[in-house]
């Protein structure tokens, strides 16, 4: 689409980008109308993440949508766009919580101001109790909103983690060793395909008693998993082929039962079907937003083949086998047979719950080791979303690569390499990384609690790391020359070292999964590859990276990128002995020492540099609509339109996809 504008707004850390469902118009209309259904259902999940997240994000959430579509004071004064752009950071983060750092933000606005918004809004659009006045709603919400001992963070790394994270999956005055009880009594020891225990529950302390609330139809998020139902329902109806209809119905008997051993069978169904050109996911599937690594956030992506770039997952996923056998690791902890490794790229159509507004790049699924095992696994690339951020990236005239790269050379092996040196990283992590390796037969999927997301990601990270450099990347023709890894090297060093470090607050740790995982990795390889450390075993005369001051900035430079290779294969070996071993320990010490403290000073540094720039470091996206054409009453066509604005989107979702109460 020529003239199509992918960066559309812009506020606090934050960039607003659109993507583009390239190839709608080869679809069939049968096609477009499953698609359609599939959205709607993927929208429709939407309140449950907000609730998961903290307990009091619906009637915040609601507040807000109330003042924007009501307050009939002054909206172009500078106090009411300061409030605007707090109503915007809590859509875009589906609550009051950092989508990434996960502390809580705050107006920029008094709380006297912020009263006297609600009370220019009409009473029937607030979230009101029955009997309850404008000013009671107003006595509950202010603290809560400005006050920061209260829920100061979703999820907690420190001291007793249960009670101080203000996630929403526990109900009552419970410990961290009280969870681990519950769920200890019910493990069954030895058995080969454990239920993810707590996957889809709220645990419950009441009068001394501790139970689940289950998700389900008639239980917990009953009315918006209903609606989910009702759209699911109607995508059967038009689904390319019987295996499609066959996993969906056992995810709609799922969402009827919360039974998650119906959850596994449809994993198992869907897992196998690598026919269909449409595809879905639609559940309470990933666990980094559980402070315990059990309770699963509600998602939902809504997706279609990119025919062309599936060519090169295919070639990854078909020589599975090769990078299994070849691995670093511990023969102990590889897989004897690689089954159903399956990769595709992917054009998304639809984001919902916690892939929206600010989706991942890359998924494999399902989670379950022990259907990865026997079963395969699904990953995917999705290329649009990728397209959109290098093209939003090239309409911002300032670049973060050439402010913190060291050299020309390496800006210039950056912008050469760079962007699909990341596609075929992001390949081999989602494709081959969280498919490989095992568990010992004795070790429990939950045994690294805490740490197990930052750990996984951390292994699959290096498996990606490690593979892009070998030679049999480029015989296969997915990686252009062997120079080509170094890019991916370079960008992967400064990103975890210090870059990503302008989207933690100033003087705060590390806390999100993906962040930690990258700045252990990098950390580690950093300390390890010191000349006092690899002088006993070579002559190297320079560190693997070597941390460069120049004119009063601090550059990070790969000197052996052979070396840099054999760290990465190291940790990776590490790494998976402590899962196949469920090492707690040893897990706890590697994240502990690498992954969370930062240094305060080229934490400022960085700040800085980057604030100077302009730059905004968090990025997500505004969905296309799809929309029916009708013709004589008849539906004809399904047409897509890119809308440009952030916040109409979010309060036209707050209208059409709200179905929990806020209390």
């Amino acid at each position: 689409m020529e003239n199509f504008k992918y960066l559309v707004d812009q506020f606090a850390d934050i960039r607003i980008m659109r993507y583009q469902i390239s190839g709608w118009e080869n679809l069939t209309l049968r096609q477009k109308e499953y698609l359609y259904y599939l959205g709607e259902a993927a929208k429709s999940g939407r309140d449950i993440l907000f609730d998961q997240n903290y307990k009091h994000n619906l009637v915040i959430r609601k507040t807000l949508e109330a003042i924007l579509n009501g307050y009939q004071g002054n909206r172009e004064c500078d106090d009411f766009q300061r409030f605007v752009v707090y109503a915007k950071r809590v859509f875009f983060s589906n609550g009051i919580h950092h989508h990434y750092a996960e502390d809580k933000f705050f107006p920029e606005v008094s709380e006297a101001y912020f009263a006297e918004l609600v009370k220019g809004c009409d009473p029937s659009q607030l979230p009101l109790k029955e009997d309850e006045s404008v000013d009671e709603l107003l006595q509950f919400l202010l603290p809560i909103i400005f006050n920061p001992d209260i829920a100061p963070v979703r999820r907690s790394s420190e001291d007793d983690i249960i009670r101080n994270s203000a996630v929403n999956f526990d109900e009552g005055d419970m410990t961290k060793a009280e969870v681990e009880a519950f769920y200890a009594a019910q493990h069954e020891e030895g058995d080969a395909k454990p239920i993810s225990y707590g996957l889809n529950s709220r645990l419950v302390k009441e009068n001394g008693l501790i139970y689940e609330k289950v998700y389900r139809a008639d239980g917990l998020y009953g009315e918006a998993i209903k609606a989910i139902i009702g759209w699911l329902e109607k995508a059967n109806e038009v689904a390319e082929n019987d295996m499609q209809r066959d996993y969906t119905q056992k995810l709609i008997e799922y969402y009827k039962t919360g039974d998650l051993k119906t959850w596994d069978a449809y994993n198992i169904a869907w897992v196998q079907d690598n026919a269909s050109h449409i595809d879905f996911v639609n559940g309470f599937i990933e666990d980094y937003g559980d402070p315990m690594g059990m309770k699963a956030t509600w998602e939902s992506v809504v997706d279609f083949k990119d025919l062309e770039a599936t060519k090169r997952s295919n070639t990854i996923s078909e020589n599975a086998q090769w990078f299994e056998d070849h691995s670093p690791v511990d023969p102990r902890f590889k897989k004897e047979e690689c089954r159903g490794v399956t990769a595709k790229s992917i054009i998304v159509t639809t984001l919902g719950g916690d892939c929206f507004p600010s989706p991942p790049i890359g998924i494999n699924l399902p989670n379950a080791d022990w259907i990865r095992k026997d079963y395969g696994s699904k990953s995917v690339t999705i290329t649009n979303l990728m397209e959109a951020y290098d093209r939003a990236a090239d309409e911002n005239p300032k670049s973060g690569l050439k402010e913190f790269a060291y050299s020309e050379e390496e800006v210039a092996l950056c912008k050469k390499y760079g962007p699909d040196a990341s596609v075929v990283h992001t390949n081999l992590h989602e494709c081959l990384g969280h498919g490989s390796g095992k568990l010992l037969p004795t070790t429990s999927p939950n045994a690294l609690k805490e740490f197990s997301s930052t750990l996984e990601e951390a292994r699959a990270d290096l498996f990606g790391l490690y593979y892009i450099a070998d030679p049999k990347m480029v015989e296969l023709g997915i990686m252009p020359d062997n120079e080509a890894y170094k890019a991916e090297y370079c960008s992967y060093i400064r990103n975890g070292l210090m870059t990503q470090l302008a989207r933690v607050e100033l003087g705060k740790d590390v806390t999100e999964s993906h962040m930690q995982n990258r700045k252990l990795i990098a950390e580690w390889c950093l300390e390890h590859g010191k000349v006092e450390t690899l002088r006993a075993m070579s002559v190297q005369q320079k560190d693997v990276i070597e941390k460069i001051i120049r004119e009063g900035k601090t550059y990070f430079v790969v000197n052996d990128f052979d070396a840099l290779r054999q760290l990465f294969g190291e940790l990776l070996a590490e790494v998976q002995r402590i899962k196949s071993e469920g090492d707690y320990a040893a897990g706890k010490a590697l994240v502990e020492r690498y992954a969370v403290k930062v240094d305060i000073e080229l934490h400022k540094e960085v700040k800085e540099r980057y604030n100077a720039l302009g730059l905004k470091p968090y990025g997500g996206f505004i969905n296309p609509e799809i929309l029916p054409v009708i013709e004589n009453g008849k539906i004809v066509d399904y047409r897509v339109d890119y809308p440009t604005d952030f916040l109409a989107q979010h309060l036209h979702y707050g209208k059409q996809y709200s179905f929990l109460k806020s209390f």
